[in-house]
């Protein structure tokens, strides 16, 4: 391979620059020009992009979001929206692409396997760490630690005013960081999408608590379980008692990357461009059970969205049949997630061994 492209897609997530930066450094001890896209798909189809060398990426380690920025092209979707990418990948003649990003991000990459022909490798790198095939994805450590800084401060004030406060932190359609932020600070509730709940259930329980000698309370919600003003008013309404409601949001994209997520990054972005090499392609890399992995790119596409009592993308924990495990990693922390978040009666939950 004498010329290979990167590009960084869909929301931005901390670890996606030390990833970029072993892309390019290995990539060009292979002899190879790399070639990176600014602002994403969004690049690719304007042709706005930019040769890189190691100094291109010298002192990104540290850096949040990515220098290459990143920007959202649902055009590409479309006919008349894939003409422009066509046109680019013409004139660059790319002999291979890696594309860091998450599911959004897949689904694009995917469309230049079939429709160009185009040697693909995919690393995930997502704060929702939603992608099957990883146990963890680029960015979701260091957004949690946010989020976990976050409520510990938060818990200092509600301990000191005696109050409840309703926490939202991210999560649409998967409720993973808002499980782990609630277990790892010791929160008395979490909601998330993929388990139902009423708000009167949550009144009742957070009753019961006061009830126990508490004098406090932090109630963790994932953006995607409901609206956290909505949640508060109704508690308040039900509680008769002072609660304020905080929302971490776009806190949790940026900052600089966590130790691990740098480690992280730097594995999954040597492995993609070695396997571009090795002639391994429409793959993405993983870490499972702590050891890289490869997995088919195409199924990155293909999971069921939030629907009914449990959404499909809740993988590992509850077990429905027909939705496959997402790892070890998941196995061994779906009991803590049962430990912590009250199922409703009757809810299915697999307590078979590890895969």
């Amino acid at each position: 391979m004498k010329r290979i492209g990167v590009l960084t897609g869909g929301g931005d997530a901390a670890g996606m620059n030390p990833a970029l930066r072993a892309v390019v450094r290995m990539a060009c001890q292979h002899g190879a020009e790399v070639i990176g896209f600014e602002k994403g798909w969004l690049g690719l189809a304007e042709g706005a992009y930019r040769s890189l060398c190691p100094h291109s990426v010298s002192g990104i380690l540290d850096k949040g979001g990515t220098i290459l920025r990143t920007f959202r092209y649902p055009e590409f979707a479309t006919e008349e929206g894939t003409k422009p990418v066509a046109k680019t990948l013409e004139k660059l003649k790319l002999d291979g692409m890696v594309v860091i990003g998450g599911d959004g991000s897949f689904r694009g990459a995917s469309k230049l396997i079939r429709e160009f022909d185009l040697p693909v490798v995919g690393v995930p790198a997502t704060i929702d760490n939603d992608i099957p095939g990883t146990d963890i994805s680029i960015g979701f450590d260091t957004a949690l630690n946010i989020a976990i800084d976050a409520v510990d401060k938060v818990r200092d004030t509600a301990t000191s005013h005696g109050r409840i406060f309703v926490i939202e932190v991210m999560g649409r359609e998967y409720g993973l960081l808002a499980a782990q932020t609630a277990i790892a600070t010791g929160a008395e509730e979490v909601l998330v999408p993929e388990i139902p709940f009423t708000i009167n259930d949550v009144a009742r329980r957070i009753k019961d608590g006061y009830a126990r000698g508490k004098k406090h309370a932090i109630i963790i919600v994932a953006e995607g379980a409901g609206k956290a003003s909505y949640i508060t008013f109704e508690l308040q309404e039900r509680l008769q008692r002072g609660i304020r409601m905080v929302v971490l949001g776009h806190v949790q994209r940026g900052g600089a990357p966590s130790g691990y997520d740098r480690i992280l990054a730097s594995r999954l972005g040597h492995h993609a461009t070695e396997l571009l090499f090795d002639g391994q392609h429409g793959v993405m890399v993983g870490m499972v059970a702590n050891k890289l992995t490869t997995s088919s790119l195409e199924k990155k596409t293909k999971h069921e969205g939030a629907s009914g009592p449990v959404a499909a993308r809740l993988r590992g924990f509850f077990i429905l049949p027909g939705i496959p495990h997402r790892g070890v990693f998941f196995w061994y922390n779906r009991m803590d997630y049962v430990a912590l978040i009250p199922l409703p009666r009757g809810f299915p939950c697999d307590t078979s061994s590890p895969p």
